[in-house]
């Protein structure tokens, strides 16, 4: 029996890697010890990319990828790194080779699609004062207030920026559908989910933001992984 792999929480667009931290809760709650989260710059799917890929190889032994929303785009890119040894998409893009999660997302468009906003700096922002109705509307409104307050917006133009070569083909992959997403459709989270050949899907009901508001379903699809690549 091999040890259990380095865990490594990839945020998506208007966040950071403390939208993790009840999942890593739950993850420590679950005994495992090494586990990091990525701080995107969310600049280029190309910078985010290099960060994560540092990340990755600072790590001694076997890394398993999770990725949230475009996060799950940034660990398509990166998983074919030699000691990646799985992939976790939580209501995430997992484009192929040449799509974007721009492209993808025009196929169905979220609920949430028009409560988006670009600044005069080219970031692009969800209106605050609707990120709760748009993000996380499962969550309490004053914790989405804050959120939506806190929020990390990404250069718009990074929504554009296509996959080479996607590492959900080459290494195994599980998948979280949020079946009450406004960020990214479902219907779009079905496809891509169906096309991986995961070993596992599973549905919540929940929204964009599953990994706060049913951190102990999530928590226990990345132990499930992290057990089935121990073996």
């Amino acid at each position: 029996m091999s040890d259990k792999p380095t865990i490594l929480l990839v945020h998506g667009f208007w966040g950071g890697a403390a939208h993790w931290n009840r999942v890593i809760a739950e993850l420590l709650r679950r005994g495992h010890t090494s586990i990091h989260a990525v701080e995107l710059p969310l600049t280029s799917l190309a910078h985010d990319a290099e960060r994560t890929r540092k990340m990755i190889a600072q790590q001694p032994g076997p890394v398993l990828l999770v990725g949230h929303s475009y996060g799950g785009a940034v660990i398509t890119e990166v998983g074919d790194q030699p000691n990646v040894v799985g992939l976790v998409f939580i209501a995430a893009f997992a484009p192929d080779a040449g799509e974007s999660p721009g492209g993808i997302t025009q196929e169905h468009l979220p609920v949430a699609a028009p409560n988006l906003a670009p600044d005069s700096d080219g970031y692009l922002w969800v209106k605050p004062q609707l990120y709760h109705q748009s993000f996380c509307q499962d969550l309490p409104a004053n914790e989405g207030l804050v959120m939506g307050i806190t929020q990390k917006a990404p250069l718009a133009s990074t929504f554009g920026d296509t996959i080479t070569a996607p590492a959900w083909k080459k290494k195994p992959s599980w998948y979280q559908i949020s079946s009450d997403d406004r960020m990214i459709a479902p219907e779009n989270q079905q496809r891509m989910s169906a096309r991986l050949g995961a070993r596992k899907v599973i549905t919540l009901k929940a929204s964009h933001a599953s990994l706060a508001s049913m951190p102990v379903e999530v928590a226990a699809l990345i132990d499930e992984a992290a057990s089935e690549l121990t073996k």
